[in-house]
C-alpha cells in the first residue's frame, strides 16, 4: 500500500529540483490574498490557531545524527536516520519559537521529506500532537528508545518541558489492523468532539477514537476504491488498481459531526480525494467529492469548508497545491494556488484568516502563510 511517507519521499526529490526560493508577499492566482509570518521551518505540517491569536506548527524535524538508522518503511533498499529534531513551533505578533523541542523524527540524510509531529492541537489547556510513522510499526524498536514515540498521540506542556505518550498508535494498528491490509500506520491528524479525542490514521486507513486512559478504538474505516491503471505501469487498457483512501486530517464541523479528508494513495488521480461526513455509530458518508490529494480540510466561522490539496494536478504531477472553500450550496471557489509548494496543513482562525504551513517537505525553508480572505 502506498502511503503518506511514500508520497512525501517522492515530493522530497522535486523540493531540490524544482523550489526555486522562498517568497515573502504576494497576489494570488485565486481569490485571497497571503504573506508569510514565519520562515526557515523545518518540514512544517499541521497548524492550530489558539484563541489568543498565536498559531502552532507542527515541524516534522529534520531527521537526525543519532547513529540510529534503519531500512525506510516504504523502501527497504534505502535508510533513514533518526533525530530528535521534531518540534512545535509557536507564532506569534511576527516571532518564532520553537516551545516544545527533541521530538522524534526520521528522515533521509538531505533532512527532507522528514516523518515526525504531523499535527498539533491545543484544547482545555493541554497541547496534543500526532507523530507519524508511515510503515509496519513493528520496525519502532529499531529505533530504540528515542523512537518510541513515534507512531503515537502525544500530550505535552510546553513551558515545561512535559512530553508523555497518551496513546499508542502503532500497537493499535498491530493488534487490531482496522483495515485488514498490511500493517501500516501513520497518526497524522488530531481533533476532539465531546470531551474526546480522534486521530486521522492515514496509514491504517481508519478514524481512531483515543478514551481516557489511552485506549483506542476505531470509529470508521475507509474503504479502498479500484481506478484506472496509470499508463505508465503498462497493463492492458482499462485495467483497474486498488486505491487506498489514506485519510489525512480530521476536524469537527458545525453540525458536530466528524469530518475526514483523503489523500488518496497511488496513483493519485486527479479529481480522486474526498471529504467524508462521519457520525460515530455510523457508515462514513461522502460529504464533497472531486478534490485531489487532500493534506487538511477545515470549517470556518462563516460555515464554509476549506480544503488544502498537497497537490493539485495529483502527486504524480506538478508540486502546486492549492486552498479551495465549498459553499453550502456545494460550489466551490479557489481561493489560492500559487505560492502553494506542497503544503503540509492548515488551520482558519476565528476571524476568518486561514494559517497555511508552505512547502512542507522542505529541511529549513519551510513557511507559515497568512492567508487574508
Amino acid at each position: 500500500m502506498v502511503k503518506r511517507h511514500l508520497v512525501l519521499a517522492g515530493a522530497a526529490v522535486l523540493t531540490v529540483t524544482l523550489l526555486p526560493g522562498v517568497a515573502t508577499a504576494g497576489d494570488t492566482s485565486g481569490e485571497a490574498s497571503w504573506e508569510v509570518i514565519a520562515e526557515g521551518l523545518n518540514n512544517p505540517r499541521g497548524v492550530h490557531v489558539r484563541a489568543n491569536g498565536a498559531v502552532l506548527v507542527a515541524e516534522a524535524g529534520l531527521g537526525g545524527d543519532t547513529g540510529i538508522c534503519v531500512a525506510d518503511p516504504e523502501d527497504p533498499e534505502a535508510e533513514v536516520c533518526l533525530g530528535l529534531t521534531g518540534s512545535i513551533t509557536r507564532v506569534r505578533h511576527g516571532s518564532s519559537k520553537r516551545v516544545v523541542e527533541g521530538l522524534p523524527s526520521f528522515a533521509a540524510a538531505d533532512g527532507s521529506a522528514a516523518i515526525g509531529p504531523s499535527d498539533v492541537l491545543r484544547r482545555f489547556g493541554r497541547t496534543y500532537a500526532t507523530v507519524g510513522l508511515g510503515g509496519d510499526p513493528s520496525a519502532i524498536p529499531g529505533f530504540g528508545p528515542d523512537g518510541e514515540l513515534l507512531a503515537s498521540l502525544l500530550k505535552m506542556k510546553p513551558h515545561r518541558g512535559v512530553v508523555r505518550q497518551v496513546a499508542d498508535i502503532g500497537e493499535y494498528e498491530i493488534a487490531a489492523n482496522p483495515d485488514g491490509g498490511p500493517l501500516d500506520t501513520n497518526p497524522n491528524s488530531v481533533t476532539t468532539r465531546r470531551g474526546k479525542l480522534y486521530v486521522s490514521d492515514a496509514g491504517g486507513n481508519a478514524l481512531l477514537e483515543v478514551k481516557k486512559g489511552g485506549a483506542v478504538s476505531t470509529v470508521a474505516v475507509f474503504p479502498v476504491q479500484f481506478v484506472d491503471a496509470p499508463p505508465f505501469l503498462g497493463l492492458p487498457p482499462g485495467t483497474q488498481i486498488p486505491m487506498d483512501a489514506v485519510p489525512t486530517s480530521v476536524v469537527v464541523g458545525p453540525d458536530r459531526a466528524l469530518y475526514v479528508g483523503q489523500l488518496t494513495g497511488f496513483p493519485f488521480p486527479v479529481g480522486g480525494a474526498a471529504v467524508w461526513r462521519v457520525v460515530p455509530g455510523h457508515e462514513p458518508e461522502v460529504f464533497a467529492d472531486g478534490f485531489t490529494n487532500i493534506i487538511d480540510i477545515d470549517f470556518g466561522p462563516d460555515g464554509r469548508l476549506y480544503v488544502l490539496e498537497i497537490a493539485t494536478n495529483s502527486l504524480l504531477g506538478d508540486p502546486g497545491g492549492a486552498l479551495w472553500a465549498v459553499d453550502h450550496d456545494g460550489s466551490r471557489h479557489l481561493l489560492l494556488s500559487e505560492p502553494l509548494f506542497f503544503p503540509g496543513g492548515m488551520d482558519v482562525s476565528r476571524s476568518g484568516d486561514v494559517y497555511v504551513s508552505n512547502c512542507g517537505v522542505c529541511p529549513g525553508v519551510g513557511e507559515l502563510l497568512k492567508v487574508s480572505l
